[in-house]
């Protein structure tokens, strides 16, 4: 039996981080740490989360904001956020900028015949979204002959489960930014069992004052924008939908 903790998107939040870290330690451990990606723009401790993540001995793979960090993409971007990028970069520094472009797009957990996928958006790239309504598609298109009886990813900070075309689809969604109108960080516990894989949500509590006050203080640009993002914990265009 092996199991593996996988949280996504922490976004420089090293408070919700350390509260998932913690979790994961009162459900018994795991064998295994991955983080899929979008591991420290827009918040206030970037440097601070990959080296926790190092602490731990995580294994990680890229998401879409690392590629802009690292450079390792040219894509236009607005000014504030050219901004950020440029402040978490004066954060980082070299050493961590050169880690994140050495990131791999996807990491493969067990057998063949049980295996478990792990990236950050879908299997095809770092940069679409995988609703859970998404049609055939999508899904043929993004997810298409992919082999894993298992496909983990973050990206979009929804939680779910969906099962498709004998797989398993699971969005572990954000421990640092959550966007489904829960405010409490995000992660999964997967356990290998000889059938396929166990899947567990869990949330967490974390200090989101903290955390605001962190990003008024640390001097990254637009700091309000960030602010409001984390305070609202629901994707904008589902506050119809998520109250």
């Amino acid at each position: 039996m092996r199991r593996v903790a996988i949280l996504s998107d922490v976004h420089g939040n090293l408070v919700a981080l350390d509260a998932c870290l913690a979790d994961i330690v009162s459900q018994g451990g795991a064998d295994a740490i991955v983080a899929a990606g979008d591991l420290c723009l827009d918040g206030p401790r970037p440097k601070k989360v990959l080296q926790r993540l190092e602490d731990v001995s995580a294994q990680c793979v890229r998401g879409n904001t690392d590629c802009l960090l690292a450079g390792s993409v040219d894509e236009p971007v607005a000014a504030s956020e050219a901004a950020q990028l440029a402040w978490t970069r004066k954060q980082l520094g070299e050493k961590w900028l050169s880690w994140l472009r050495d990131l791999p797009f996807a990491l493969r957990i067990g057998e063949p015949d049980n295996e478990l996928l792990v990236v950050h958006a879908n299997p095809t790239n770092d940069t679409e979204h995988l609703w859970p309504d998404a049609d055939d598609a999508t899904l043929e298109r993004l997810v298409g002959e992919e082999p894993a009886k298992v496909i983990a990813f973050g990206h979009l900070h929804l939680p779910y489960v969906r099962f498709w075309r004998g797989r398993v689809l699971v969005n572990v969604a954000s421990a640092g930014l959550p966007k489904d109108g829960d405010p409490r960080a995000a992660y999964a516990l997967l356990t290998e069992r000889d059938a396929g894989w166990e899947i567990k949500h869990r949330r967490v509590s974390f200090d989101v004052k903290k955390v605001a006050t962190q990003l008024a203080d640390c001097g990254i640009p637009d700091s309000a924008d960030l602010v409001a993002t984390l305070r609202r914990h629901r994707y904008k265009r589902l506050k119809g939908y998520i109250p």
